[in-house]
């Protein structure tokens, strides 16, 4: 017989049918035992003797053929989807039995220590609410894929081993076996790949890009994120910002109906002005901020293009050294005035922030080459220097690259906000702690002698 899955059987009242899952709960009432069965579409109750059922415990795996019947009025669950229907059974097969799981797996988790949640996190998944999570998580990245597939832009993958060059944080880098002492980088964001594709002339792209920094946790950050990546040619800043309003308006009233937007169209809130107002670059606007359901979106744009690293006595990029100054005047007179007035020159750079969280930021880039080799040496770089870590970007300038600018949007805070989690680990699938371990994996760890010979590589410990 063909497996049914458990939401289709509303439309099957009176047929033989087969459904295999997993025992939620188990019920003896001694001539006839009740067991709730589960599967990824929902949960029913199947009726049985205690020749079929008497062995059976939570979290087994069966599959059970029998009727489906109507309930008798008495029996009605009117809070569960299909609490008016259950099965009458009449083979039961035992596909796979459990251990008594670690912890309870019928509640939301909340309350159970973090470190064992993700020990056993394919058990921890098994909850209804990191279900729900996932899959809205999956329904949010879809409806991006289909909005923007619409609007003409191409996904395309960027590779994951790349070239460490100064972007902001801590790479994590991978060593070379073929070449040894040299090592590969994991992305940080695929910046560089993206501006490069518009010098190929695919002129609108998107991923869902895997992002990688080393760098210390909290709640709304992990070693390895994903974000909603795109870029777009001959697009102005207001352009961009135009887009993602959209993109997320629509995405609300498709996905979230019962939310409610503050304020439309976004505010675009200067810097300088949230700074003095509210002291933060990612204000909460919200107007009842005990209101779940209410999303707050705005921009923060005009951000300054540099920032004195007191420690390092240097200059650094705010965002990164690929935004574009806002360039006033000719493009020599005003490079001159950058490097003689750092702190006063304004960047195309923007922000999206949502309830508190910055969600999202972007730029318009710089496109034109003696401009980005004026950022570099501002930042203290020799030009030695930014032929070696940005040599490949320079000369890709020079064959012809339009203006062009983007903006990637985080998808794990995203679906943290919407899903009212406290923190991106309720809404990824195998996430690390919050010191960047995985216990079940238990990773990070050691490699073997033979491995670390093979990379020519050695390890010299802290004392």
């Amino acid at each position: 017989m063909e497996r049914s899955l458990i939401k289709e059987l509303k439309d099957k009242i009176g047929e033989k049918v087969k459904i295999c899952g997993w025992v939620d709960v188990r019920r003896d009432h001694g001539k006839l035992i009740f067991v709730d069965l589960r599967d990824a579409t929902g949960k029913i109750q199947i009726v049985a003797g205690p020749d079929l059922a008497d062995k059976l415990r939570s979290e087994w795996v069966i599959s059970v053929e029998g009727e489906v019947k109507k309930r008798p009025e008495a029996m009605i669950n009117k809070e569960a989807l299909l609490g008016d229907l259950e099965i009458s059974a009449n083979k039961i097969e035992v596909l796979s039995e459990s251990k008594t799981p670690p912890f309870d797996i019928g509640t939301d988790g909340y309350d159970v220590n973090e470190e064992t949640r993700l020990k056993y996190r394919y058990l921890d998944l098994r909850r209804s609410r990191l279900q729900k999570n996932l899959r809205m998580r999956h329904k949010i990245i879809q409806f991006f894929r289909n909005y923007l597939t619409e609007k003409g832009f191409t996904e395309i993958e960027t590779t994951l081993l790349t070239k460490s060059t100064p972007e902001g944080a801590r790479d994590y880098v991978v060593p070379s076996r073929l070449y040894q002492g040299k090592f590969y980088a994991l992305p940080q964001s695929p910046q560089q790949y993206k501006q490069l594709l518009m010098v190929a002339g695919f002129e609108k792209y998107f991923q869902i890009a895997r992002c990688f920094r080393d760098e210390d946790t909290r709640g709304d950050r992990q070693p390895e994120f994903t974000q909603l990546d795109l870029e777009m040619s001959f697009a102005t800043q207001e352009d961009i910002l135009n887009l993602t309003e959209s993109l997320y308006t629509k995405l609300i009233e498709q996905l979230f109906p019962k939310h409610r937007i503050t304020q439309t169209p976004f505010p675009r809130l200067k810097y300088s002005e949230v700074m003095e107002k509210y002291k933060t670059d990612k204000p909460d606007l919200r107007k009842d901020k005990n209101d779940p359901n209410e999303l707050a979106f705005a921009f923060v744009v005009d951000f300054p293009m540099f920032e004195w690293k007191e420690r390092e006595k240097r200059w650094d990029a705010v965002h990164h050294p690929f935004t574009s100054p806002k360039v006033e005047g000719e493009l020599n007179d005003f490079i001159k005035k950058m490097k003689k007035e750092p702190a006063s020159i304004l960047a195309h750079q923007y922000d999206f922030v949502l309830n508190g969280c910055e969600i999202a930021g972007g730029s318009i880039r710089i496109h034109q080459p003696e401009l980005l080799t004026a950022v570099f040496e501002i930042m203290g770089n020799k030009k030695e220097e930014i032929k070696e870590k940005f040599g490949h970007m320079l000369e890709a300038f020079e064959y012809g690259v339009p203006p062009h600018g983007g903006i990637a949007p985080g998808i794990d805070r995203l679906v943290m906000i919407l899903q009212n989690e406290p923190n991106i680990r309720e809404v990824i699938a195998f996430p690390k702690t919050g010191d960047a371990r995985d216990p079940m994996m238990k990773s990070p760890d050691e490699i073997s002698k033979e491995q670390l010979k093979e990379l020519g590589l050695e390890i010299k410990k802290k004392k």
